[in-house]
């Protein structure tokens, strides 16, 4: 059963129901591309039953292979961008430890190579590999995306010269195309373990793809919950595709009023510091997706209490053109009572006694009134806990409410057009082959600050 409730009280004060129901035709419209592949972009929709038709035995087999890399492993790194590498790290930052790398574990800590390119940042994670025993996994359809390409040269030098190339090998996962690329060529000709991102599947809808199920269940995760989950989410989908009685449905109508509104920001906000890369994930997943034609909302994040003291005051009262979506999660894992003391002098004696997720609840419930009083509307999503199951169930729900959004806006919600851009500046800045003309014009331009 899907236990995750779609809130809009504090919404309609903005937007009527009748408004919402008024998009019905576009969520029809948009369910029929989605299950008919007859939208833009339909080459990219393996996502959509990914759930239903990843087996058991296959979640298996990732899981066993995860338990020998355990073995082997102190520290497992994650080489990859974007999707290739977002989707694992908020499913394991939402349902660790807070602290796991201060604490004996039976899984190695997670690290993460080819998200960026400095050099501080690489040479200090190669003297903790140094130190560590390892293993990794390279994420990458095409092995020539530049920033990951470069962290996996410089980690397979490392490894190879650490345990020589035979073992180098045993060690190091490849996550690639079925048959092409640079990297797929290599694994080949190495024998690296590797898998398959489908080609129908893009990288931010990848989460569910061996992209994220095998550095997950390296983590000590259970990957099968996290699918059954998502198998739920699914499941209710296909069965109502309209706006009333689908919370996906109803969620994508619910952005599409607002941002026909004016209103051209959405905050994602979440009370607990476990979901902090659920939220970047998230910002991805729809910032790629939506915009494009100089339409599209903007995803931006918060984490409460935290940012009330940073942003509070601009989402109180700066510009209007903002909405928030909230995370509400009803059980926390722990229970934590605020004690008595003898002098009151910190004023905490009235709430002497009530657990911190109580006092983190009413922080969420006055945030939310004041914002809605500031003329922010307001989304709920409320979950009864941060486990695998719910957490497979919301990947589920933004990844069709990101879909159902983008074709309501008019544009393809799984290309990315815009993000070569800077690729083909930075590779004519490097002085790539075939860039030459380009190189010239832009050294031009930058002649003062090369």
């Amino acid at each position: 059963m899907v236990q995750i409730k779609l809130e809009l009280d504090q919404l309609y004060g903005f937007i009527s129901k009748d408004q919402l129901i008024g998009y019905d035709k576009q969520i029809v419209s948009a369910y029929r591309k989605i299950y008919n592949k007859t939208g833009a972009g339909n080459d990219f929709l393996g996502w959509v039953d990914l759930p239903s038709a990843t087996t058991d035995a296959f979640i298996q087999q990732i899981s066993d292979h995860a338990a020998e890399l355990r073995k082997k492993s102190e520290v497992f790194v994650v080489i990859g961008i974007g999707g290739s590498y977002l989707g694992a790290r908020a499913v394991i930052e939402s349902l660790q430890h807070h602290f796991a790398q201060l604490l004996p574990q039976d899984h190695p800590t997670i690290l993460y190579a080819g998200q960026n390119i400095s050099e501080d940042y690489l040479t200090e994670l190669l003297q903790v590999l140094d130190k560590k025993d390892y293993s990794l996994a390279v994420i990458s359809k095409s092995g020539t995306t530049t920033e990951p390409a470069i962290a996996f040269r410089m980690l397979r030098a490392h490894i190879e010269k650490k345990y020589g190339v035979a073992e180098a090998r045993k060690r190091i996962v490849a996550i690639t195309d079925k048959s092409r690329g640079a990297l797929k060529q290599l694994a080949d000709s190495e024998g690296y373990t590797s898998y398959v991102v489908p080609d129908d599947v893009g990288g931010r809808y990848s989460v569910l793809t061996p992209v994220g199920l095998l550095p997950i269940a390296v983590a000590g995760i259970d990957i099968l919950e996290l699918v059954k989950g998502a198998r739920k989410m699914e499941a209710m989908s296909r069965a109502v595709q309209k706006v009333h009685g689908n919370p996906i449905a109803m969620y994508a109508a619910a952005r599409q009023a607002l941002y026909h509104g004016g209103r051209t920001i959405e905050i994602m906000v979440n009370y607990e510091p476990r979901l902090f890369y659920f939220t970047e994930w998230w910002k991805q997943l729809y910032g790629e997706s939506e915009g494009k034609e100089n339409k599209g909302i903007f995803p931006a994040g918060v984490g409460f209490t935290t940012d009330l003291h940073s942003m509070g005051q601009y989402i109180q009262e700066g510009l209007r053109n903002i909405f928030e979506t909230v995370i509400s999660v009803e059980k926390s894992n722990h229970e934590l009572r605020i004690p008595l003391a003898d002098s009151d002098l910190d004023q905490l004696n009235y709430i002497a006694g009530k657990k911190l997720s109580e006092v983190n609840l009413m922080a969420e419930m006055g945030t939310t009134l004041a914002h809605v009083d500031g003329n922010v509307p307001n989304i709920r999503l409320r979950v009864p806990a941060v486990t695998a199951d719910v957490i497979g169930q919301l990947i589920y729900f933004f990844e069709m409410g990101c879909a159902l959004s983008g074709y309501m806006l008019g544009v393809n919600p799984f290309d990315q057009p815009g993000v070569e851009a800077y690729k083909k500046n930075m590779f004519a800045l490097l002085g790539k082959k075939g860039f030459e003309d380009q190189t010239a014009k832009l050294h031009e331009r930058l002649k003062d600050k090369l």
